[in-house]
């Protein structure tokens, strides 16, 4: 069986560049991006500093994702996404994803994740479940708003991106859970 490619039956993209001070690329995630919500000992839910450049020409907006391919639903799991970011900003500080967005600016918006509410909710795998990748995409888009109600799941609002993204940045880190 091969590993779940969150991208494979999506539209060829652009690549650009997304950095974090929080996460390293093929990393383990900081006990501060794992959940306590879900009831990992130490997890705080805090959404991690993200950066990003180089997005294509054309691009009106950015959404941003975090998206765990390796869970065992059958679907994978959302834990966050963040629609309408404007395409002046290049960067989202720690703690953005929190309850009220208090780190988004004016107009973006957090959709309600995979356990139905509007922010960040950090790594949970199952205990003994094997390592899991945690997928997070800054997607450059070519409209400024893209048009989805504030209560909507992170999948249509990946369906409805689809034929507006230009370009994808992403960055990929692990967790694990020992039994």
């Amino acid at each position: 069986m091969s590993a779940n490619d969150p991208f494979a039956r999506l539209p060829e993209a652009a690549t650009f560049t997304v950095t974090s001070t929080t996460l390293t690329d093929g990393a383990p995630l900081p006990i501060e991006q794992m959940s306590g919500l879900f009831g990992v000992p130490g997890g705080k839910d805090v959404s991690p500093q993200l950066s990003w450049s180089g997005a294509p020409a054309g691009t009106k907006s950015y959404a941003v994702t975090m998206y765990d391919p390796d869970a065992p639903s059958g679907s994978g799991f959302w834990h966050w996404a963040v629609a309408d970011l404007p395409a002046t900003v290049t960067e989202l500080p720690e703690g953005a994803g929190d309850d009220t967005g208090s780190g988004l600016p004016e107009d973006a918006f957090q959709v309600p994740n995979d356990a139905r509410v509007g922010r960040f909710i950090g790594a949970a795998p199952p205990a003994g479940h094997g390592p899991h990748r945690y997928v997070f995409v800054v997607h450059a888009l070519d409209v400024e708003f893209i048009g989805v109600p504030a209560d909507t799941s992170p999948a249509f609002l990946g369906f409805t991106m689809a034929r507006h993204i230009l370009g994808r940045a992403v960055l990929t880190a692990t967790a694990e859970i020992t039994a």
